[in-house]
């Protein structure tokens, strides 16, 4: 008669305890069961069993739903451990995966469909969950964070810090005008000194002093210094009604232009996203974790996926990757064709190329399509556009 499983709370049970503590051989490890045996003798035991065998016929029915489950259960993990610990910051996927280990009670990576580290590091490259490339020292990888939530803070981080710029360099604007207001009152009279002389040295100099008399014969014409307020109102309208031409008058914004500008920026929020990947264009791929032949490739995207990944074709092999948003870039075709206007106000908008202003990294375009079709819009980002596929 065998012996039944030691009492909690006895000193064989604590003792079993102690030897189970820590981590065991991977090969004596049953992912069904979810049992760990302690060495080569208790693995077959188990597999003897016949709780193992039931487990057994049940995979056996529907192998392909444990493995995706496990697989799935797996990937979980993994990136709940690389979101949490290392957030966005490159890290090794060694590291994440020996911190994913130490958990004793962790899904084995011997269940799921991956049947090495390597491989599972290019899953998560290839379909978007992480950057990653490969060094010397092994796979690095950093997590692509999607949450609403962070891009939102990330989102409010920006504008943050665009308004404490614009406060720092409307101070340097006003300190700058006071400088050189200072410089301009400090500067001496053309006319300059000239030498007391006399025609009849026999005449009688007079010199009429007026001791006392502080004010100008005029006082509703006398000039008074500006005050720093003053200085920096003067700066704002100086800002705010620019010469139109090269005449010295100045034209104020009719009040068409100013509902057009309105207009223009109210289109250019709603319609600023993320994503920014559509049907027909043509992309150039710019990673190397796909392999070294697509690096610098020109592909055109023949399918969307979940707004961020794509489908592409290369121009020319003709293979079809799925890559993701992060992994390709725009391409800007030859003044003359056509484009796709992909980000900002006029985002959906087809156009042609008019010009590409290579100091500001942007772009003249022409509206092609729509009801503002013949507007010219200018100082478009080069990633807010890429080239129509023909």
């Amino acid at each position: 008669m065998g012996k039944g499983k030691a009492e909690v709370g006895t000193p064989k049970y604590l003792a079993n305890k102690m030897k189970a503590k820590g981590l065991q051989k991977l090969r004596w490890y049953c992912q069904m069961c979810e049992k760990q045996c302690r060495d080569e003798n208790g693995f077959k035991c188990h597999l003897m069993s016949e709780s193992h065998q039931r487990q057994i016929l049940l995979f056996a029915d529907n192998a392909g739903r444990f493995i995706d489950s496990f697989s799935q259960e797996f990937l979980t993990g993994y990136l709940q451990i690389l979101r949490r610990q290392f957030g966005t910051k490159r890290v090794a996927a060694n590291k994440v995966y020996q911190d994913y280990i130490a958990d004793r009670h962790h899904l084995h990576m011997n269940a799921t469909k991956w049947h090495s580290l390597s491989d599972f590091v290019k899953f998560l490259g290839r379909n978007g969950h992480c950057v990653v490339d490969e060094t010397e020292k092994g796979w690095f990888i950093t997590y692509i964070d999607r949450d609403p939530e962070t891009l939102a803070m990330q989102e409010k981080m920006a504008k943050k810090q665009k308004m404490d710029k614009d406060d720092a360099e409307r101070l340097a604007e006003f300190i700058e005008e006071q400088v050189r207001r200072g410089k301009t009152e400090d500067e001496p009279c053309s006319s300059g000194y000239s030498e007391l002389k006399r025609e009849n040295e026999e005449e009688t100099i007079k010199l009429d002093l007026k001791i006392g008399t502080k004010q100008p014969s005029n006082p509703a014409t006398a000039v008074l210094p500006k005050r720093p307020l003053e200085l920096l109102k003067d700066v704002k309208k100086e800002k705010k009604f620019k010469p139109t031409d090269g005449g010295g008058g100045s034209k104020k914004p009719s009040a068409l232009d100013e509902l057009i500008k309105e207009e223009e920026l109210k289109k250019e929020k709603s319609n600023r996203k993320d994503y920014w990947l559509t049907e027909g264009i043509v992309v150039k791929l710019i990673t190397k974790a796909l392999g070294e032949k697509y690096y610098k490739e020109k592909g055109v995207v023949v399918e969307v996926i979940d707004k961020y990944r794509a489908k592409i074709k290369l121009l020319e092999t003709g293979d079809k990757l799925k890559v993701d948003q992060a992994h390709l870039e725009t391409v800007i075709p030859a003044v003359g064709k056509q484009i796709a206007v992909l980000n900002g106000g006029y985002r959906g908008c087809t156009a042609i190329l008019k010009a590409i202003n290579t100091q500001r990294f942007s772009v003249t375009l022409e509206i092609a399509s729509g009801p503002l079709k013949g507007r010219l819009v200018s100082d478009v980002a080069y990633e807010d556009i890429s080239k129509l596929f023909v």
